[in-house]
């Protein structure tokens, strides 16, 4: 049966035309030129920051220190920020860094590192932050230096006491033991004081349990003078008033959990307020530098 395709016969001439790859001596087929289509190799990774368009250099400066202070023994070679989101009104940026030995995600605010081996995806990474540091967040914080607070070591303990069963209380007679709790950190408060500083509390001193004028006497010792007027007073008024406060609510049978929540962070600021007035008055730091009058101390 004759075939009526019209390129039979044709493929032979073609094949002639075109002829077959020549091969090189050694029998192999012979190696095509190198073209525009050559793929070239990676840009060694300490390279990279020279060819980033926009850089925010001090950012990136204390990403590669959080970094090697993290590692220890791991030097970045490069850091470049990839995203930056706002969740609940916190900025985090997310990095990609890359080191001598392996390759992480740091998030910021506050600032954690991840393995990329392990968290492959940054979104997923951010996620997993978001919640980790919520977690932490949801811990009660003094909320002042640690050099002051360990001033009063003794009453910051029981406060974070007094603000972990805030956390768990859900009745009324709950809220009035976070008051109790709250009293015992202002007793412990004026007694780590007295203890501290040789203050002179007349020929009659009060009772144990007077917070209101141990304040008094605390603030005019810590807070004396005339450029002090007003830091005294401020003492005086605001330890009176917390005071008040956490024994109404110790006595509240119809407290409420906001009831309990302004004694936590009364106290908390009774703490505070008086924590740093201690400290700098123990360590006798001046207002202005003694030689070119800046206030720029450290």
């Amino acid at each position: 049966m004759r075939n009526h395709n019209p390129y039979v016969g044709k493929v032979s001439v073609m094949t002639k035309k075109l002829g077959r790859p020549r091969k090189n001596r050694t029998g192999g087929r012979k190696r095509r030129a190198a073209d525009s289509c050559t793929i070239p190799p990676p840009i060694p990774h300490d390279q990279l920051p020279n060819l980033m368009f926009r850089r925010d250099r001090a950012a990136e400066k204390e990403i590669r220190n959080y970094v090697e202070r993290q590692t220890s023994d791991e030097k970045v070679v490069h850091a470049e920020r990839v995203t930056t989101e706002f969740i609940f009104g916190r900025k985090l940026e997310g990095w990609d860094v890359r080191t001598d030995e392996g390759r992480w995600w740091v998030i910021t605010s506050p600032t954690n590192l991840y393995s990329q081996e392990l968290f492959p995806s940054l979104d997923y990474t951010i996620s997993f932050h978001v919640g980790v540091t919520a977690r932490m967040m949801s811990q009660p914080e003094p909320g002042v230096h640690p050099m002051e607070q360990m001033t009063l070591a003794a009453s910051w303990r029981k406060w974070e006491q007094a603000a972990e069963a805030f956390q768990e209380a859900e009745e009324a007679e709950d809220f009035q033991a976070v008051g109790m709790r709250c009293r015992e950190c202002l007793i412990a408060m004026v007694t780590s004081i007295m203890k501290l500083n040789s203050i002179d509390a007349g020929p009659t001193p009060p009772k144990r349990s007077d917070v209101i004028n141990w304040c008094e006497i605390i603030a005019d010792d810590i807070a004396a003078g005339g450029s002090a007027e007003y830091i005294r007073k401020y003492l005086k008024t605001i330890s009176r008033s917390g005071w008040q406060l956490v024994n109404w609510l110790i006595h509240a049978s119809n407290a409420t959990k906001p009831d309990a929540s302004l004694a936590i962070d009364s106290t908390q600021h009774v703490l505070a307020i008086f924590s740093t007035a201690l400290f700098r008055y123990t360590q006798g730091l001046p207002d202005r530098c003694p030689d070119c009058g800046s206030y720029k101390l450290s």
